[in-house]
């Protein structure tokens, strides 16, 4: 019988950096019953997998004798529970926290980051311990100036008021399995400092430290604020409709099917399908595009997008744990979990760099004295600074705050990418290959030509609009809106009797019509060699025509076709500005597919089976290409999986966000380039990251040996060089170049009311 795993989700406050969760997962790991620790230092998050035995208090006192804050975010969830609610098939993503099924993990989870990121740095923990540390090291100065002989003394117990708390906690993080921690390391400089009598500059540096540990956890929850900031778009309160009456509730406690209103200006509280009105919403909140987009009868809308000029009665399509906004957060923060490749190394490489550092500071304070005669004093402390020079904290946090940051940039932008080694994979593509139909584009027909040769285009076009009202098929569907477009209203239709396989019949206006196929109008009218001829050439371009015929003679013929996205060609030309090979991989005849081909400049293979796809994906790889598969995350599902990094475009379904390790989720094809630049960016911003760790402690590293420096400056690279780091990473949540006009743009356009439930266009 399988002993039952149970799944708890933990938020850790003070963990900032990858040496912290390093730690945190080491000492966890030992307790009895825990089977797997997740630690993320840039979500502030821990996850443990443990037997039903496992002691939960004690692990919790575990964390907190480390130095740091932790509280439950939500309920428990056990693998039995997950495969009765998920089904087998999902059970491959045991490790993910089943907040789908917990309708109030999502809310809980973001009150409790609230409350953490709402308390001001100077009443944190931190912030206390660093004024109380500033302020004893004042006092000490004082003393120092009017009671010499006592200085000493004040300035080590000035330090004691930093340092206690730091020992405590490397004396538990040894304990625990982690002897080299930066604590430790502090604690070893602090005492040797004042045993060398450098009381003064023992207690200056504990106050350093804690500064810059203080700067770091500002730095980080600034990081994890900008993910979590998406779900303040989200309304509290919602109108529903019920028995006639309309009443406000709390969103959350929207089910699937209710009926809500949305007024004009407000934000709409859940995703979902329009089945009144129209209006113009503004998904600038949410896509970062500046022009609204109309929506009518069945579009479908999403949770924190606002409503222009028009009243809307919405149905709701998704819960709120289960919404557009909760699941990207909810994935941003697993993505934030796992780690790069580059990662993975630089976290490798510190396990043998700090001990390697401690055993060179030994070398360093004792071989001068014991075999050149060197002065003890002035060696060991040297030996101390380099102590502090080796401290790891810049290094380990070089590359996980650049993939936090990119990761929580993207997501605000519709660039969902799971996780850091998807990110760095991105920048090696070479060569992408697209899906057609919904994805190049539009994914549905649309009217191309109306040509009239018996009656006026317009005549056609009404004539052919009353022949297909009331008829659900995509291409009546094109005809109507068409039609729609230019404000022609149908006239009404007789007799009205659907053909199959050939087209619809009907009597308008006393006259005899009939809209179909070629074969099918050419039993009942004749058709001439240059009006065929025309025929034809639309067909060769992979339009889909249907011939008007009235009282047995051509009136007129409409042309369709499934025409490119409005972006599409823009962002097939970034990429191949970017040097990036482009081809479209497609189901579709040879005929349609070559003709969208080289309406967009990209190389076609059209009448592809979903196994030729992926055939065509292990080819390019085999040419030594990095390729990147964009589908929609259904039918491509071989391809995507085969490919480098598969990426789905298109609203953001379950299918596509499982299959794929990246998601357009607002379907513009520029999106590939825009992820492709965001990760050379967070590549770039990494290696500038890893010069400016390692460079400034190598410069210190040799001042401090030849005597230029000490023990402030030793503690200030450190402090310095982390600061820096997390700076140089935070620059990645700012919008590229191109898209800060957008951005200024979009913050002058609306004012938002306290409670940032309802907006109010500016004029």
């Amino acid at each position: 019988m399988t002993e039952t795993t149970t799944q708890t989700r933990y938020r850790v406050e003070g963990m900032d950096c990858a040496s912290c969760a390093r730690k945190i997962d080491t000492a966890v790991r030992r307790m009895p019953g825990v089977i797997e620790v997740s630690v993320s230092a840039t979500a502030g998050t821990m996850v443990v997998h443990h037997d039903a035995n496992s002691d939960l208090a004690a692990i919790e006192k575990q964390v907190t004798g480390l130095g740091y804050g932790v509280a439950p975010l939500a309920r428990n969830t056990t693998a039995s529970e997950k495969a009765a609610c998920c089904g087998d098939d999902h059970n491959h993503n045991h490790d993910r926290v089943d907040a789908g099924h917990d309708h109030g993990a999502l809310e809980s989870r973001h009150n409790d980051d609230h409350s953490s990121s709402s308390v001001p740095w100077w009443r944190s923990k931190k912030g206390l311990l660093t004024i109380g540390c500033g302020g004893a090291l004042v006092v000490a100065y004082c003393i120092g100036k009017f009671a010499p002989p006592v200085a000493t003394g004040a300035f080590v117990a000035a330090m004691l008021v930093g340092l206690f708390p730091i020992a405590q906690r490397a004396f538990t993080a040894a304990r625990a399995g982690t002897p080299f921690s930066i604590e430790t390391l502090m604690t070893i400089a602090a005492v040797g400092a004042v045993f060398i009598n450098a009381a003064e500059e023992a207690a200056a540096v504990v106050f350093l430290f804690l500064v810059g540990e203080m700067l770091e956890g500002v730095a980080a929850g600034r990081a994890r604020a900008s993910i979590r900031s998406l779900t303040k778009l989200v309304p509290k309160t919602a109108l529903l409709e019920q028995d006639g009456r309309t009443r406000e509730i709390p969103a959350e406690s929207l089910v699937i099917g209710a009926i809500i209103l949305v007024r004009p200006g407000d934000r709409i509280p859940a995703d979902g399908v329009i089945v009144s009105g129209e209006s113009a919403i503004d998904e600038a909140p949410v896509t970062g595009e500046s022009i609204s987009v109309r929506k009518g009868l069945d579009a479908k809308v999403f949770a924190g997008t606002i409503n222009g000029g028009a009243a809307l009665r919405v149905r709701v399509t998704a819960s709120a744990a289960d919404n557009t906004i909760a699941r990207v957060v909810k994935l941003v923060e697993e993505a934030q979990e796992s780690k790069a490749p580059t990662e993975r190394f630089i976290d490798h490489f510190s396990r043998y760099y700090t001990p390697g550092v401690v055993a060179f500071a030994a070398l360093v304070a004792i071989v001068p004295p014991l075999l050149f005669g060197g002065a003890w004093g002035a060696w060991v402390y040297k030996g101390l600074a380099i102590l502090l020079i080796g401290c790891p904290c810049a290094l380990v946090i070089s590359t996980p705050a650049a993939i936090a940051a990119s990761l929580s940039a993207g997501a605000r932008r519709g660039l969902l990418l799971k996780g850091g080694a998807v990110l760095e994979n991105l920048g090696k593509i070479t060569a992408v290959a697209f899906d057609k139909t919904g994805t190049l584009t539009d994914g549905k027909p649309n009217v191309t030509d109306v040509i009239g040769f018996a009656f006026a285009e317009a005549d056609v076009l009404k004539f052919a609009a009353a022949l297909e009202v009331g008829s659900s098929h995509p291409l009546a569907s094109a005809i109507l809106a068409k039609a729609a477009a230019e404000a022609i209203v149908p006239p009404h239709a007789a007799d009205a009797m659907a053909i199959g396989g050939k087209g619809v019949a009907a009597t308008v206006n006393g006259k005899a019509m009939f809209l179909g196929s070629l074969h099918a109008a050419e039993e009942r009218a004749p058709l001439s060699a240059d009006r065929k001829a025309r025929i034809v050439a639309l067909h060769d371009a992979g339009k889909t025509v249907s011939l008007l015929i009235i009282d047995g003679a051509l009136a007129g013929v409409i042309a369709m076709r499934d025409e490119p996205r409005s972006d599409a060609l823009a962002g097939l030309t970034a990429l191949t500005d970017a040097g990036v090979r482009i081809l479209m991989l497609t189901g579709d005849n040879r005929r349609t597919a070559s003709a969208i081909g080289q309406k967009l400049g990209i190389e076609v293979r059209a009448e592809l089976l979903p196994v030729d796809k992926q055939n065509i994906i292990r080819e390019m790889q085999g040419q030594g290409l990095k390729v990147a598969k964009v589908g929609d995350g259904i039918n491509d599902a071989p391809a995507l999986a085969l490919a480098d990094v598969g990426i789905a475009m298109g609203g953001g379904t379950d299918v596509a966000l499982e299959t794929a390790g990246a998601a357009a989720l607002h379907g513009r094809v520029g999106d590939v380039a825009e992820m492709i630049d965001l990760s050379k960016r967070t590549m770039s911003n990494i290696r500038q990251n890893i010069t400016i760790a390692l460079g400034l402690k190598a410069v210190f590293l040799v001042t401090t040996v030849v005597g230029l420096t000490g023990l402030w400056p030793a503690i200030l690279a450190d402090t310095g060089a982390t600061v820096l780091v997390t700076i140089n990473a935070l620059r990645l949540l700012s919008p590229p170049q191109q898209r800060v006009g957008i951005a200024r743009a979009r913050s002058f356009s609306y004012s938002v009311s306290r409670d940032g439930d309802r907006v109010t266009p500016k004029p």
